[in-house]
């Protein structure tokens, strides 16, 4: 799945999905997509990605808590 960093538009492939869907980790891994060379993994905060459409990530995947509020 792709999905892109906040700030500077960059495209980044999440290498778990369920470490993305958990609530609990405010932290992913994933790779930048730079040209055609494979990137190294990095972790990335959740709260600063967002879907390439622009469209922020589903509250649940964010906050444990979501049906509290």
């Amino acid at each position: 799945m792709l999905l892109q960093i906040k700030q500077s538009g960059e495209l980044v492939e999440i290498e778990e999905i369920q470490e993305l869907i958990d609530p609990n980790n405010d932290v992913i891994h994933g790779r930048e997509q730079q040209g055609e060379e494979e990137q190294p993994p990095e972790s990335y905060k959740k709260e600063n990605l967002v879907f390439p459409s622009g469209e922020d990530l589903p509250r649940c995947w964010l906050d444990a808590d979501y049906r509290k509020a």
